[in-house]
């Protein structure tokens, strides 16, 4: 199998990553060079790291990145079985994208898109075989989280949904099925649940270090709430809450204004320097 990621930002590099890892010939495609070698830099860094920590052996990190390739061009794409889109959280972006790569593509290939909040069906509607779409909703950052949920659109055939939920094996991860419903599942629960979290800050005057320390010591969360929206980043947090308030309509999806506000202030967590915590 032959895979394409389009999109090298964080989360196509990480899926990247894990295409070559598994031993898949994965070409990434980018809107230029620049972007395609920084993503290219990203991915070696990340497999160096492993080889230092004695987590991956320096021969595979070799042989995993002679597995891959990236391109500027959408035509090199017509070679892959699976192509994967990871472009930015915008339907008309991705709806203009899917429509560039059936034009790309094999009849037989198959289109999947990383999106966390949209709708499959809606991103897949502009295609003239919408049979061939399917999610394939990965959990940042790629190469460390260890789900995938496999989303089953309106019109997405039998045969696709099986080979996206055998790839999603392949990669090493744990796949879920999905219906193409609103934050299909993980978000669906944890995007209120976060927001509730931050409702009790402002509610109960606690600080984020007692809040996270109440659920990680008294309810067993792995994170705090305020530490993971840092990790997740507070800018991803609020689009994706907004994007699912507009589908459902339930207050309880809708980030609080206190989220809005530090996410207007460039407060975004870790990848800012600043959120709950500073880093």
């Amino acid at each position: 199998m032959k895979l394409g990621v389009v999109g090298l930002g964080a989360m196509g590099a990480g899926i990247a990553q894990l295409g070559i890892e598994a031993g898949l010939e994965t070409l990434g495609r980018e809107l230029d060079e620049a972007r395609a070698e920084a993503a290219r830099s990203r991915i070696t860094h990340f497999l160096t790291r492993k080889v230092e920590k004695g987590q991956l052996d320096a021969a595979r990190r070799d042989a995993a990145l002679a597995n891959l390739r990236v391109t500027t061009e959408p035509a090199d794409l017509a070679e892959c079985d699976v192509v994967i889109e990871a472009a930015f959280e915008d339907l008309e972006v991705k709806q203009e994208l899917f429509r560039q790569l059936e034009a790309a593509l094999r009849e037989d290939a198959i289109l999947a898109t990383n999106t966390s909040a949209l709708s499959v069906t809606e991103i897949a509607s502009v295609l003239q075989r919408p049979e061939r779409a399917v999610g394939m909703h990965f959990f940042n950052p790629a190469p460390l989280m260890p789900l995938v949920e496999i989303v089953k659109a309106e019109r997405t055939s039998d045969d696709a949904f099986e080979t996206a939920f055998a790839l999603g094996a392949r990669l090493g991860k744990t796949p879920i099925r999905c219906s193409d419903t609103p934050g299909f599942v993980v978000n669906r629960v944890l995007i209120p649940l976060l927001n509730d979290c931050v409702r009790v800050l402002d509610e109960t005057g606690i600080t984020p270090e007692d809040l996270d320390a109440g659920m990680t010591r008294g309810a067993g969360w792995p994170m705090g709430p305020c530490a993971l929206l840092d990790l997740v980043g507070l800018d991803v947090h609020v689009h994706a809450g907004e994007a699912l308030y507009e589908k459902l309509r339930e207050p309880r999806m809708a980030p609080p204004a206190r989220l809005v506000r530090m996410a207007q202030a460039g407060k975004l967590g870790r990848k800012s320097g600043e959120g709950f915590y500073t880093y």
